[in-house]
C-alpha cells in the first residue's frame, strides 16, 4: 500500500518538530519538509503531496501567498492551516483562499487526528511509521523561544484585533541576547526618526523576570485613541496608551506562562518616558538592561498607518530557567 505524502511547511524548527510528533504514530505517512512559503511552492510545483500542513506568519513568502499560489496556479493538494495566528479574520481569509481546516499552535494530536479523519484523510494500517520518513529537526533554544512566543504574540493579536475591530498583521519576531549597545540599535531602529513614548511593565515568575516595554510612535497616538473609540476631546492619551499597554503585554505574558506553566505576576504599567527619544530612555535605564534577551515584535494596523513594537527584556539571569523550562520541547 503507497505512504500518504505531507508536506509540512514553517519556519520554525520547533513548530515541525511538534507537529511531527503530533501525527497519528500508525499513519504510514512520508513526509518533506519547507522552511518558508516560496520552499513549500517549489515542492508543490514538481512533486505529489497528499497534504500541506502550512503555517502564516514566515518569512521569504507567508501562508497566504502560498494559499493564493496554490489557486491561481492551479496546484492540487488539500491544505491544512496550523498557525499561531488565531484572529477571526485570519481564519475566514484562510478559508476563502481554499484551506480545508485551521488548527491553532501547537497543533493538540487528537484534535490533528479527529480533523484528518473529518477530512478523510488519514488512512490507518495499524503498521508503524518507518523511523527514515520523521525526520526531526534539531531544535535549538532561540527556536524553541521563538516558536512560544510565535504562539502568544498570536493569542495577543486576536485579542487585540477583538478590542479594536481590527485586523492585526504579525511578523516573525526577533529573539536576541543583547548587550545594553545592541538593544540601543535595535530600539534606535524602531524609533524610525519618530519621538516615542514608551510604556513599561514589569513580570517575575517562578524565578524567570523582566520587563515589557510597548513604544508607540507619538504621531500615531491620536489615531490609536480613535481606534480605541474615544472622542478626541475627551480621551487621555496616556490613559489610553496604558489601556492598550494592559492588553497586548497581558495577552502576551499569559500566552508565555501557560506554555512553559509559570504564572506572571505583572506590576502596574507605567509611563516610561513621554515624549522621549531613545538616547533618553537607554540613558534612564541602562544598569536594568546590561545584558538581556530580548524579543521584539513589530505589530502594525492593517488599513491604518499605526505601528508599535513590543520588547520583552528577560534578564541574564532568567536564561538558565528559561532553557529548563523549554528543554521538554526541544528534546
Amino acid at each position: 500500500m503507497p505512504t500518504f505524502s505531507l508536506l509540512v511547511c514553517d519556519d520554525s524548527n520547533m513548530a515541525r518538530k511538534q507537529l511531527l510528533r503530533a501525527l497519528p504514530a500508525d499513519w504510514p505517512v512520508t513526509v518533506s519538509q519547507a522552511s518558508h512559503g516560496q520552499e513549500a511552492l517549489e515542492l508543490l510545483r514538481t512533486q505529489h503531496f497528499d497534504l500541506l500542513l502550512l503555517d502564516l506568519t514566515m518569512p521569504v513568502l507567508d501562508g497566504y501567498g502560498v494559499l493564493t499560489a496554490i489557486r491561481a496556479e492551479g496546484l492540487q493538494c488539500p491544505v491544512i492551516v496550523v498557525s499561531g495566528d488565531v484572529q477571526d479574520e485570519a481564519l475566514r481569509r484562510v478559508t476563502e483562499l481554499g484551506a480545508l481546516a485551521f488548527l491553532k499552535k501547537p497543533a493538540e494530536p487528537a484534535l490533528l487526528q479527529e480533523t484528518l479523519q473529518r477530512l478523510g484523510l488519514l488512512t490507518v494500517t495499524g503498521g508503524a511509521l518507518a523511523p527514515a520518513s520523521l525526520s526531526e529537526p534539531q531544535v535549538t533554544f532561540r527556536d524553541a523561544f521563538r516558536e512560544v512566543i510565535n504562539v502568544a504574540m498570536g493569542r495577543a493579536a486576536a485579542l487585540l484585533a477583538r478590542v479594536l475591530g481590527v485586523f492585526v498583521q504579525l511578523p516573525v519576531p526577533n529573539v536576541n541576547i543583547l548587550e545594553v549597545g545592541e538593544l540601543h540599535m535595535a530600539l534606535i531602529d524602531a524609533q524610525q526618526g519618530d519621538r516615542l513614548t514608551a510604556v513599561c511593565q514589569g513580570y517575575i515568575g517562578g524565578g524567570i523576570c523582566g520587563e515589557a516595554l510597548l513604544l508607540f510612535h507619538d504621531s500615531e497616538v491620536a489615531d490609536m485613541a480613535r481606534l480605541m473609540q474615544r472622542h478626541e476631546h475627551d480621551y487621555q492619551p496616556m490613559e489610553m496608551l496604558l489601556d492598550m499597554s494592559s492588553v497586548v503585554i497581558g495577552a502576551c505574558l499569559s500566552g508565555i506562562a501557560e506554555q512553559i506553566n509559570v504564572k506572571f505576576s505583572q506590576g502596574h504599567p507605567q509611563i516610561l518616558g513621554e515624549h522621549a527619544s531613545i538616547d533618553e530612555l537607554i540613558r534612564l535605564n541602562q544598569q536594568r538592561w546590561r545584558k538581556t534577551l530580548a524579543v521584539e515584535v513589530s505589530y502594525s494596523i492593517e488599513g491604518h498607518d499605526i505601528h508599535f513594537d513590543l520588547l520583552l527584556l528577560f534578564t541574564e539571569d532568567s536564561v538558565p530557567l528559561l532553557t529548563h523550562k523549554l528543554a521538554y520541547l526541544m528534546g
